[in-house]
């Protein structure tokens, strides 16, 4: 039996985070951890140490791009890959690119699909 992946997604929007959830643990390849708040996904990611995090960038209170810093700051948690989730950047703005990288940092557009996600976890992860 594969171990799965531990997720953890950080996203203001709870329908795609109950979806994305469901969707990639119905893979039966991850076990995925949901914050819809950057300072309690910090926590979590500091208490579970997940495999890779999901990070919306635009969310009130505390931006995708600040949870980011807190956590390459924190040496628990420096080395743990994260992919952005924005709707800053469209699709037809990177073209066929599913995982695109920017500033170093590797992002999905939104709207994005399960499929799409699975494919860019596992690009990654495997590097």
């Amino acid at each position: 039996m594969v171990e799965k992946k531990r997720i953890l997604l950080i996203d203001d929007e709870k329908d795609l985070c109950f979806f994305l959830k469901t969707n990639l643990e119905n893979t039966g390849e991850f076990d995925v951890l949901v914050s819809t708040r950057g300072d309690k996904g910090i926590e979590l990611a500091q208490r579970e140490k997940p495999d890779l995090i999901l990070l919306d960038i635009l969310m009130p209170g505390m931006s995708g791009d600040e949870v980011a810093e807190i956590l390459l700051e924190n040496p628990a948690t420096a080395k743990i890959p994260i992919i952005f989730l924005t709707a800053m950047v469209t699709k037809e703005e990177i073209g066929d690119v599913m995982l695109k990288k920017k500033g170093g940092r590797n992002f999905i557009a939104k709207p994005i699909t399960t499929k799409e996600v699975v494919a860019a976890i596992k690009k990654v992860l495997e590097t």
